[in-house]
């Protein structure tokens, strides 16, 4: 597809600062041009979306522009990472590609750069470290922390840019990711875009009578300043190019609060019946874009910038032509973009060789040293790993070991960590997270069910990411420390799920987790980290860690299993063949995600009986999929209706009399299976 050519002014994406002060012409020609033609193009793609060409929404963008352009302008974009909103189009558009691929995004047509899987006010350009956003204001902004410290990693000078509104400042991943950008010294320059407005809710009802955002920069030990960003542009672009200059230099980061305005709506259904009288007058007067035009014909003549609009507008309709012309996306091959491929990566060390006798903890930690060991782009994060080596010890010794740059303990921040450790990911980094407790993990879904799990789907881009959830009961830790979330996240298209059971498949599970360009949860349970011990070395079959295992061989019923049930339907098999020679085809799945269940289908062929057995709950567990899924692959193999044995539809009880009702043990297992039988 041949693309209008840019107009002459609109070539140079950068300015320097020196430009401001030497060529105030030039620099404000280039500013001007490429904010006039993001109000262009906000005002067309507001037509076509009236014409009934773009389908969903589209967001307002007017009023931002004296502020997003300028800094996109100063950026450097070989080096620099930002995260624009929905409301920066003009940043969009002077940060990467051409603007046709945003108008292909907004039409959603074969041309698009997300291959029209995702919204059209969310897209970024990972590959250019421009990240995409999701809906959840404030999510981005832990993103482009962890993006801009992988980038100071690879000895790279960069500055990250997080945007976000004065509606977004009250999300908790913002407070998150101040506090955790000024703890690690990290330099992101955190921009609030105040229009006063959050949708429809005003400032007075947002903050305390008098508030000033740029204030709470102090509490974080930052620099904190604000800034009116609709008056003159070349101010702007100076102020904003000195703060940009004093967080590269410093390496710290800094929160300014810069006032813009809203001359839209916040989407094309948005009649803004909510503004005071006269309010939509006021920031009409304010606008900083004829201003601009103004001060730009008083240096080159009317003539000029009449022409210069003129060319915009002839581009612009050029590029709305092509545009149309491409045709509506094929939906062949939609299934396919879920996962990012694997890719070749260097082998690993035949090490250890020799089996040494360990449990599922020190497995865990033997993966861990040699992860870090032979992989220079990885490290470890999370509560408590340090010093302390993680609530249950599997981190012990790599602090010593590997240093704070390689074993980071994180404030108890959950979601920012993760959001942090996505921007890692997206920047060649692979970081692996420790949860204290799978509950807790419950804090960053937005982060691991939203946004790393549809990262690839939406953008194209990878993000191979480890995380590590200590999870389950029978250690009487109650019910925020015991829960079985795998149906609850793995529910979740684009994540993958493997769940050991002993401590040679937790070493591989590791290996293999980490090796894959794609979100993996691993699930640890707790009680199985110093329950016995058993020989590991280095498997050159660690991937086979992605297949079911059968544990033991029978004709009698499939039974299928993961996790701690292991072991108990191993027991319970052993008791059905010593007392009553019933044999069990015991299968412990290992992978939740993505099921591969072909082995289970050929045993379930030959004993014609299905046993689930998990210990989450009955009702909605993912026992309930397993079913399911055989059931109606081969149904017409079972002789009986399968039998699933499960955790009662409780929060995990503490009193371990209590627990041990809750949960399936070796005794209730043998008397479900024994029933069932008869």
């Amino acid at each position: 597809m041949a693309l209008p050519d840019l107009p002459s002014f609109l070539a140079t994406r950068a300015l320097g600062t020196d430009e401001i002060g030497k060529q105030p012409a030039e620099a404000l020609l280039r500013i001007y041009g490429w904010m006039q033609l993001s109000r262009s193009a906000d005002n067309r793609i507001l037509e076509l979306f009236r014409q009934g060409l773009i389908k969903g929404t589209v967001t307002g963008g007017q009023g931002n522009e004296a502020l997003c352009v300028p800094l996109a302008l100063l950026a450097d974009k070989s080096l620099d990472v930002v995260s624009f909103t929905h409301r920066d189009l003009g940043g969009h558009l002077v940060w990467s590609g051409h603007p046709c691929d945003q108008l292909n995004q907004y039409l959603a047509n074969a041309a698009s750069p997300t291959r029209a899987r995702e919204g059209n006010i969310h897209h970024g350009d990972p590959a250019n470290r421009s990240l995409p956003m999701i809906s959840h204001l404030g999510a981005m902004v832990s993103n482009v922390a962890g993006a801009t410290d992988s980038q100071r990693r690879f000895g790279r000078p960069a500055v990250g840019f997080a945007l976000f509104g004065d509606g977004g400042s009250s999300t908790g991943d913002i407070h998150e990711t101040l506090n955790l950008a000024s703890l690690l010294s990290l330099p992101v320059l955190f921009v609030i875009q105040n229009n006063r407005y959050a949708y429809s809710t005003p400032l007075a009802e947002q903050f305390a009578n008098g508030t000033e955002l740029w204030r709470r920069a102090a509490g974080y030990g930052i620099e904190g300043f604000a800034l009116d960003a609709t008056g003159d542009v070349l101010e702007t672009a100076r102020v904003l190019g000195d703060a940009i200059a004093r967080v590269r230099a410093t390496s710290r980061p800094m929160l300014i609060e810069a006032h813009t305005l809203r001359l839209r709506g916040h989407a094309a259904y948005d009649t803004c019946d909510y503004l005071a009288p006269g309010e939509n007058e006021g920031f009409l007067s304010r606008d900083a874009l004829p201003k601009a035009r103004a001060r730009l014909a008083s240096l080159l003549g009317a003539a000029r910038v009449d022409a210069v609009d003129a060319e915009i507008a002839a581009f612009l309709e050029a590029c709305v032509k092509t545009s149309l012309a491409v045709p509506r996306p094929d939906a062949a091959g939609l299934e396919t973009g879920l996962h990012a491929p694997e890719a070749a990566l260097p082998p690993w060390r035949p090490e250890p060789a020799t089996p040494e006798a360990l449990n599922v903890a020190q497995a865990l930690n033997l993966g861990l040293r040699k992860i870090l060991t032979e992989r220079p782009e990885s490290l470890v994060l999370g509560q408590d790993i340090g010093t302390y080596g993680g609530a249950f010890k599997v981190t012990e010794g790599l602090l010593r070991e590997f240093g704070r740059p390689r074993v980071m303990n994180t404030p108890l921040a959950e979601s920012a960590c993760t959001g942090y450790a996505i921007g890692l990911a997206l920047n060649g980094h692979r970081p692996i997270e420790e949860f204290q407790f799978a509950d807790f993990a419950t804090e960053a879904t937005t982060q691991i069910a939203l946004n790393a799990a549809t990262m690839h789907f939406r953008s194209g881009a990878a993000c191979p990411l480890v995380l590590r959830l200590p999870c389950g009961g029978g250690l009487t830790f109650g019910s925020f420390h015991s829960q079985e979330l795998e149906a609850f996240f793995l529910s979740m298209p684009g994540l993958k799920g493997l769940y050991p059971s002993t401590p040679q498949d937790a070493f591989n599970a590791l290996i293999a987790a980490y090796e894959d360009p794609n979100p993996v949860l691993i699930f640890e349970h707790k009680a199985l980290y110093r329950r016995g011990r058993a020989p590991v070395a280095w498997d050159p079959g660690y991937r086979s860690v992605w297949q079911p295992r059968q544990v033991t061989k029978g004709d009698d019923a499939t039974l299928v299993t993961y996790g701690e049930m292991t072991l108990v339907a191993a027991e319970a098999a052993k008791y059905f063949s010593d007392e009553y020679d019933k044999h069990l085809d015991v299968w412990d799945l290992r992978a939740l995600a993505p099921l591969r269940l072909e082995a289970i289908r050929a045993s379930l062929a030959r004993t014609g009986r299905l046993i689930v057995l998990h210990e989450g709950r009955r009702t909605h567990g993912f026992g309930a999929e397993l079913v399911a899924r055989l059931t109606e692959e081969n149904f017409g193999a079972l002789k009986a209706a399968p039998l699933r044995i499960a955790a009662l539809d409780l929060p995990v009880p503490f009193a371990p009399e209590l627990e041990r009702v809750y949960r399936p043990s070796v005794e209730s297992v043998i008397d479900r299976v024994a029933a069932w039988l008869g």
